[in-house]
């Protein structure tokens, strides 16, 4: 079967909509953590330990790492071994699915580096234009 351009823009335009299967998943991708945690078992490319990732992403707390990662795995990205040992040893590693998803992270991460400045020097310039008053309209 032909896919016809019309097709593709219908197709993309659902993505849109409210009730599209694939909305959940870009909205479980844009959460920051999500991004960070898929983003760092690609980057180090092994399974991690819960406070590995806890001490390596800066700022998160024990709560939205465990839910973080409960989410991830819910959604196949992610998977968690647990070793019989006292007490237990809990590994967390990129599933198949994961890793395209970790490509996807460390690519935005990527820009999100090589472009850093450019957006700060954007921001500088829109808050300094924000505190400028309005010239009067002759």
């Amino acid at each position: 079967m032909d896919t016809t351009s019309n097709d593709i823009a219908a197709e993309w335009a659902a993505t849109y909509r409210r009730g599209c299967p694939s909305r959940t998943v870009i909205e479980v991708l844009a959460n920051k953590w999500a991004l960070y945690v898929l983003g760092a078992l690609r980057r180090y490319d092994r399974p991690m330990r819960f406070n590995e990732l806890k001490r390596l992403l800066d700022g998160i707390t024990q709560k939205m790492l465990t839910q973080t990662l409960r989410a991830l795995e819910r959604d196949g990205l992610v998977s968690r071994t647990v070793y019989p040992t006292v007490p237990p040893r809990v590994e967390y590693g990129l599933t198949a699915l994961g890793i395209e998803a970790g490509r996807l992270t460390n690519a935005i991460g990527d820009w999100s580096v090589q472009h850093a400045q450019e957006i700060l020097a954007a921001r500088r310039g829109f808050d300094e234009r924000a505190t400028v008053e309005p010239a009067p309209v002759r």
